[in-house]
Parts: C-alpha cells; sequence; structure tokens
C-alpha cells in the first residue's frame, strides 16, 4: 500500500469513528432539546397602523421614506414591511408597517429615545409645517414569530 492509501485509510476510519460517536449522541441531543424551556423570541414585531388626517397619506410617506425609516434604525428598530391599502376609504389615510426590537423592555426604550431626540422633533416639525398634523390615530400590537415562519 502507499503513503497516499494509508492516509486515506487513517482518514476514513477517524471520520467513521467521529460520525458513529455523533450518531450515537443523537438521542441524547434530542431529548435535551425536547425538555429545554422555549426560548425566549430573538425579536419581537410591533405592527403599526397609522390613520392620518384627510389630504396628509403623501406627507407622511414622504417623511418615512426620507427620514422616519433613518431615524427607526438610529434608535435600535428594525424597518421590516410597510404597506398602503389598494382599496378606499384606507387607501387614502393609512399606512401598516412592521418593525422588530430586540423585546418589549427594549421597543419601549427605543420608543422613548426616539420621541426625545432633537433630530427627530425638527423632522416631525418640517413635516407638519407645510399643512399641520399628519396623523390622527396610531394602533400598535406587539407579536412574536410562530417557530414554523420563516421570518424570526
Amino acid at each position: 500500500m502507499s503513503k497516499h492509501s494509508w492516509a486515506f485509510l487513517v482518514a476514513g476510519l477517524v471520520l467513521g469513528a467521529g460520525l458513529t460517536q455523533l450518531r450515537a449522541a443523537e438521542p441524547a441531543v434530542a431529548a435535551a432539546k425536547a425538555t429545554a424551556p422555549a426560548a425566549a423570541p430573538a425579536r419581537v414585531f410591533e405592527i403599526r397602523t397609522y390613520h392620518c388626517f384627510p389630504g396628509r397619506l403623501d406627507a407622511l410617506n414622504k417623511r418615512f421614506r426620507e427620514h422616519t425609516m433613518k431615524m427607526f434604525e438610529k434608535h435600535g428598530m428594525t424597518n421590516v414591511a410597510y404597506w398602503t391599502f389598494e382599496d378606499s376609504p384606507a387607501k387614502e389615510n393609512t399606512l401598516i408597517y412592521v418593525i422588530s426590537h430586540a423585546s418589549r423592555e427594549q421597543a419601549a426604550k427605543n420608543w422613548d429615545e426616539f420621541r426625545n431626540d432633537p433630530e427627530w422633533k425638527a423632522i416631525a416639525a418640517a413635516s407638519e409645517a407645510d399643512g399641520g398634523k399628519i396623523v390622527e390615530k396610531v394602533d400598535s400590537v406587539f407579536v412574536d414569530a410562530t417557530d414554523y415562519s420563516p421570518m424570526k
């Protein structure tokens, strides 16, 4: 047998022994996973619905497009998705979006920092200078991704 053949034979035996040990450990690992407490979600999602004053949805979309999304990121919020409706009457005055936070506690901190940021206050004031307040009402709910959700 050549030097290389011996090396391949030894490598095969070592790998085979390692795979046998891994296979033997699989039931124990599976049992540990089954009895382990469920891990906390890696992040929490917040679904927000903004209801605008009449004629102000374009101003809201402009503010999000040009400023708000960047400000969210600055304050630890992750932009996930944004939608407007196809059908009236919501089409004229409603924006729905999803952001994520590390936790509910972190969400509260993120929002406090965001609302108190002087840069944000200036952006909001400037966007309302031409037509007044933009948002009439905000609905917010927190949700967790299911274990089978492609987005976690």
